[in-house]
């Protein structure tokens, strides 16, 4: 008996074949339900990667307003240039070339007021000598005769152009005016080609030059008056944020490495982990560093940075920083290997390696503060005399189990004499000891590497000239410093304590 929700399932016909076997006929119901349950799918994946893509572009205009802005500013920027097609008496003033200055700013409106000025000095220059040029050339051509005009006019584009691409490879001009050298080739080349069989050739370089000038001054205004973004100020706040984080992963490392493996594994949340991989960010932002500071240098005097700031300092210091983050890389991937050293000799080493991290830690966090306020610190060279007196209190209990463990695996009566199935007790040791000696010897060379980011931070206070801190702020620091050190030595024993405790 078919049931009523199934009126096909009940039956099955088949079919013989030619070759003798048979084949099962699948009813029209049958195949219907399943068209309709495949396009039923098929749409409501569509509907489910739609609203999925609006979840992400809401996510990131609340979490980043600044390219929401940027956004607004470049409609604001085309709907201004676009004034000059729908009014009659603008026009007329630049013809139809209007849809230059159009152009101009779909093409030079650049996130970042640095990175804007940049492309609009590029664009323009390029384009006034390009069209010079251009002028000056067709007029030789013109006086030389029909015989040799094209041949002077062709001449000139392949010399200038394949000059203007050559000095596009020379790295000082590739880094600021790389744009520049290829708007010029375009504009000379239009310029040559069409003067060939235009009548007025500088009443169009003319006009073409105004509706670039309009075009790049609309841009410009824009980008400056409109919710500013600096790309100086954003170097800044970039390693700034890159010294805190490296800060932030060199503490959850060494606390997660030296605290309950088990407890840490199972407690660990998506925020922790996003803290520990935070020396990442400063491994991967070379490429927006170097564009940040070649940008930076063509904006004016804003906030706290003079024109002419030392910007290349902070290529310097994000270099230290990522030199650092190599190291604190490695330490990750040691204290996550499967190769863990016994409990007893981490408790050893664990007062030395947390006291080691916490100096080094506590000296990035001070020069981020220095960065962010742009002050001298008063007590960087104190923290990093602390940072030295523990890598010394480290580098002596190194010496000492190194001595402990030649002492214990020195060859004894009988030794010779193991099985070929037994192990030699030196293999023992040293695979016990190596998990921690390669720890403690990568925290030794980040509070080197440290040490080097102090002194570039220190190069980029003098050249930028920091503000020294007031006598009042000294002595709070002073007594500050009295606090966070009982503080930190009661965190540093509660922390061997709870590993002791494992």
């Amino acid at each position: 008996m078919v049931k009523e929700s199934e009126p096909c399932a009940g039956l099955e016909w088949r079919i013989n074949m030619h070759d003798g076997t048979s084949k099962v006929l699948v009813p029209d119901c049958v195949s219907k339900s399943r068209v309709w349950r495949r396009l039923e799918e098929f749409f409501v994946g569509i509907i489910s990667k739609i609203w999925g893509f609006f979840q992400r572009a809401w996510k990131l205009a609340v979490n980043e307003p600044k390219k929401v802005m940027h956004c607004v500013k470049v409609g604001i920027a085309l709907s201004l240039v676009s004034i000059f097609y729908y009014m009659r008496p603008l026009y007329e003033g630049v013809g139809g070339n209007a849809m230059w200055a159009i152009m101009t700013v779909v093409v030079v409106f650049e996130y970042t007021v640095g990175a804007t000025l940049s492309k609009c000095v590029n664009r323009t220059a390029g384009t006034f000598l390009a069209g010079a040029l251009g002028v000056g050339v067709h007029w030789i051509a013109s006086r030389s005769g029909e015989k040799f005009e094209p041949i002077i006019l062709q001449g000139s584009v392949f010399l200038l152009a394949a000059a203007a691409t050559f000095s596009r490879f020379i790295p000082s001009i590739k880094a600021r005016f790389d744009y520049g050298a290829m708007i010029f080739i375009l504009t000379f080349s239009l310029v040559s080609v069409s003067g060939y069989r235009v009548e007025n050739l500088f009443e169009l370089a003319h006009n073409r030059l105004s509706t670039i000038a309009i075009g790049t001054s609309i841009c410009i205004l824009t980008s400056m008056l409109v919710w500013p973004v600096w790309a100086g100020t954003e170097l800044h706040n970039l390693i700034k944020n890159n010294t805190e984080k490296l800060s932030d992963s060199l503490d959850g490392c060494v606390s997660d490495y030296f605290g309950n493996d088990v407890k840490a594994n199972n407690n660990k949340s998506e925020e922790s982990n996003k803290i520990l991989q935070g020396y990442k960010c400063a491994l991967n932002s070379k490429a927006t560093e170097e564009a940040l500071a070649n940008f930076a240098r063509w904006e004016p005097s804003h906030g706290g940075f003079n024109f002419g700031h030392p910007w290349k300092e902070y290529l310097k210091v994000g270099a230290s920083l990522r030199s650092c983050a190599y190291c604190i890389e490695a330490l990750n991937g040691s204290m996550s290997s499967d190769n863990k050293a016994p409990d007893f000799l981490k408790k050893h080493f664990s007062k030395f390696c947390i006291r080691l991290s916490a100096k080094s830690s506590a000296v990035m966090k001070e020069l981020a503060v220095s960065i962010s306020t742009m002050t001298k610190s008063s007590k960087i060279d104190h923290m990093v005399g602390e940072m030295r007196n523990a890598v010394e209190e480290l580098q002596n209990v190194l010496k000492s189990l190194s001595k402990q463990t030649i002492s214990s695996t020195e060859p004894k009566i009988g030794d010779s004499d193991m099985g070929e199935g037994n192990v030699s007790p030196t293999v023992v040791a040293l695979v016990e000891v190596v998990p921690l000696v390669t720890v403690s010897s990568l925290l030794i060379e980040i509070a080197a590497r440290t040490e080097k980011i102090a002194k570039a931070v220190n190069g980029l206070a003098d050249k930028a000239e920091f503000r020294a801190e007031s006598a009042d702020k000294m002595k709070k620091n002073q007594n500050q410093e009295v606090l966070n050190t009982s503080s930190a030595e009661n965190e540093e024993d509660k922390t061997i304590m709870a590993c002791q405790k494992v």
